[in-house]
């Protein structure tokens, strides 16, 4: 059912949009962007200080540098003498930060005597323009809803451009292959901000169905008659689903054809299943381009897209802050790609027992003013190796020397009333089980019930081929049972309950499409 703010939402789109696409940039315009933002970092947090942390209203980041008794003057000072992102381990020593839990409203604040819970609309840009809504999946706690603003879409086209070309994209003819919302709104806005539009939105799931709500079939064609009316029309939304994903492979084989590179905007775990498809199918993709975000590129899943003669690009983001770092032309790991430092800064504090998260944690803050969410020291969930090393490629020659790699959610996963690693599932469903009894990424994953007996399940999809249940289920509870007496009296409360029980079906996926190692029902 529309509301009177999806129908505003849509006039908006009609009204903005075509004076948006009419106007777009060059590569040299993109380089000259970059270079100004990562000269005028320091005065760019000094910004969003001033507008998440100085200013009148009461949000969570105010709260937290009041009680810490930091200033405006003493950020730009700290700022001008130590830079950024020393300012910002001083802010964080003194209690300026939210974890992911803090962040999500599933935790209270607490600093000392200082004590409250996020409201995530507290943290909207006052003043963003809403052209749409994206909302997190939600897979960490409640979704986040976050605004679409189309001036902060073109500031990030940018980076996409820039890191497209460095992988030799100019000339690629693109897709987006993902549900309706979210990135099927932006990603078609940033290709055609770079001037060129995408050729195909490939959506797992029928625009018409009527589980769908009505909003995104009127924002699908507000988008389509706004770019219509601009000189640049969009695509019409083609099905291609999880379970049929030949639509778009065939997509892939006519671009080969033609001469031109396919590239395909989508999740990690959907372009396996799009090489898979090619594979069984017998059709040839050698030279086809994914950009895999929303899940890890593991070395598994990145091995699988391989092994169709594709590339994986792994680029890594969140709802929250879009994207903020791409593949590494020179990596040195699966998923090793470039930070964008003019985009957001990041710290990783050592080991707290304050914050009760890893020493590898990321803290991110926005440095764009356009950003819609700004953040200031926040956490999503996430750890990563982070470093700064010369690798020679194009990238680097923008400006981005920060590489980030092995990308993990340090959060952990609940099922059967056992707390476990997501890092761990992810090693043990992905290169174990397959290494043993044979599959590939994606063919395993952990579902939780509490409407089934007993509520936890492993899937193993079908396409496995014959394999003794028993002998899986002892196999993942070996795994997940090494290391200390906590992890081993885990296996054995789980094993006693006759967890997890083994079921041959393909792995469940989010409204979103992800396929996320542990499903909750």
């Amino acid at each position: 059912m529309l509301t009177c703010e999806d129908v505003l939402v849509g006039a908006r789109v009609l009204r903005d949009l075509p004076r948006y696409l009419r106007h777009p940039f060059d590569l040299d315009e993109a380089r000259h962007v970059i270079g100004r933002r990562l000269s005028d970092r320091a005065s760019a947090a000094l910004a969003t200080f001033d507008a998440v942390a100085f200013r009148p209203a009461p949000t969570p980041f105010r709260r937290l540098t009041a009680h810490a008794g930091w200033r405006r003057e003493d950020a730009r000072a700290s700022l001008e003498t130590r830079g950024v992102e020393e300012t910002l381990d001083r802010l964080y020593a003194d209690g300026v930060y939210l974890t992911a839990s803090e962040l999500k409203g599933r935790a209270d604040v607490r600093r000392g005597s200082l004590v409250f819970r996020v409201e995530p609309a507290e943290l909207v840009r006052p003043g963003a323009v809403v052209h749409g809504r994206s909302a997190s999946s939600g897979s960490r706690g409640a979704p986040t809803v976050v605004p679409i603003d189309l001036s902060f879409i073109r500031d990030h086209a940018v980076n996409t451009h820039l890191t497209l070309d460095a992988h030799g994209g100019r000339g690629w003819a693109h897709a987006h292959w993902g549900v309706p919302g979210g990135t099927a709104v932006t990603n078609p806005l940033e290709f055609a901000m770079g001037g060129t539009p995408a050729e195909r939105w490939f959506t797992p799931v029928p625009i018409g169905d009527p589980g769908l709500s009505a909003r995104y079939r009127v924002g699908a064609r507000a988008l389509r008659a706004a770019s219509a009316l601009a000189g640049v029309p969009f695509p019409r939304p083609e099905l291609a689903t999880p379970d049929d994903p030949l639509p778009l492979v065939r997509w892939l084989r006519r671009v080969l054809d033609r001469g031109v590179v396919p590239h395909v905007w989508t999740f990690a775990s959907s372009a396996v299943l799009a090489c898979r498809a090619a594979e069984a199918a017998g059709i040839e993709i050698t030279g086809a381009r994914f950009t895999c975000g929303g899940e890890p590129t593991t070395a598994a899943r990145r091995a699988a897209i391989e092994r169709a003669g594709a590339v994986a690009l792994p680029r890594y983001g969140a709802t929250e802050t879009d994207i903020l770092a791409f593949a590494c032309r020179a990596p040195v790991a699966p998923d090793e790609q470039h930070f964008f430092t003019d985009r957001h800064a990041v710290i990783q504090p050592d080991a707290d027992t304050r914050t009760k998260v890893p020493p590898d944690t990321l803290f991110f803050t926005s440095l764009l003013p356009s950003a819609p969410f700004p953040l200031l020291n926040v956490s999503l969930g996430d750890v990563s190796v982070l470093e700064r090393r010369a690798c020679g490629c194009p990238l680097e020659a923008l400006g981005w020397n920060l590489h980030i790699r092995r990308i993990r959610s340090y959060e952990k996963l609940t099922a059967g009333g056992i707390a476990f690693l997501d890092v761990d599932v992810t090693r043990i469903l992905e290169e174990v089980l397959p290494g043993r009894f044979g599959g590939r990424p994606d063919d395993y994953q952990l579902l939780e019930d509490p409407g089934e007996s007993p509520p936890v399940w492993l899937l193993v999809d079908p396409s496995v081929g014959p394999m003794d249940a028993n002998e899986v289920r002892k196999a993942f509870l070996a795994e997940i049972g090494r290391g200390d007496g906590g992890e081993r009296l885990m296996a054995l409360q789980w094993s006693s309950a006759g967890m997890p029980a083994v079921r041959r079906a393909r792995p469940r996926r989010t409204e979103s499409g992800k396929i996320h190692h542990l499903h909750v029902v």
